[in-house]
């Protein structure tokens, strides 16, 4: 194999003492001291959050502060790191939400395994899990970045409700008891 050698043109005077990479640099430097500064100063200013963002899945309740969740579990089922973890409740039998048969006991999502791919909000049939435009969760021990249910109620709070199933149930229960009569 024969190796051939590449003719390299030589170079001027000003290339060898480095002068015209000089003033490019302080050019570049001078650019920079006299544009705008577009650094933000976290965590005083933020910035402008993309709509369809992605942040924290936090759980929700409806607009009379009640729990929209019912431990069916799809959201547990669907996460691919496996981050959340419920633990289904009953609902007492003399409970005025009794007909909504189940609410979580425990609901953990750990944060740490969490990969913000909003699956569980896209699965959940009653609207109970979302995510919020949180993007700051810190914690110093892997203990404090689960998110346990009150956790994920306070950072959710309450959000418009298009289904109101203890409403409709409710309304449809009264009509019944009433005989149809309003």
């Amino acid at each position: 194999m024969a190796v051939i050698p590449v003719e390299r043109k030589p170079l001027t005077l000003a290339e060898r003492t480095y002068i015209p990479q000089i003033v490019h640099g302080l050019k570049t430097t001078f650019r920079h001291l006299v544009a705008p500064n577009v650094t933000l100063e976290y965590p005083e200013q933020r910035p402008e959050i993309p709509g369809g963002y992605r942040g924290v899945p936090t759980l929700v309740r409806d607009p009379n502060g009640r729990e929209k969740c019912v431990s069916c579990q799809l959201c547990e089922f669907v996460c691919p790191p496996k981050a959340i973890r419920i633990t289904p409740g009953e609902i007492a039998a003399d409970s005025a939400q009794a007909h909504v048969e189940r609410a979580p006991q425990a609901f953990d999502i750990d944060m740490l395994r969490c990969i913000y791919c909003g699956l569980c909000q896209e699965v959940c049939p009653e609207e109970a899990i979302w995510l919020q435009t949180q993007y700051s969760m810190t914690g110093y021990t892997r203990e404090e970045m689960v998110n346990h249910k009150d956790r994920l109620y306070e950072l959710g709070g309450t959000l418009p409700d298009a289904h109101l199933k203890w409403d409709k149930k409710k309304a449809a229960e009264d009509a019944a008891a009433h005989g149809g009569h309003h």
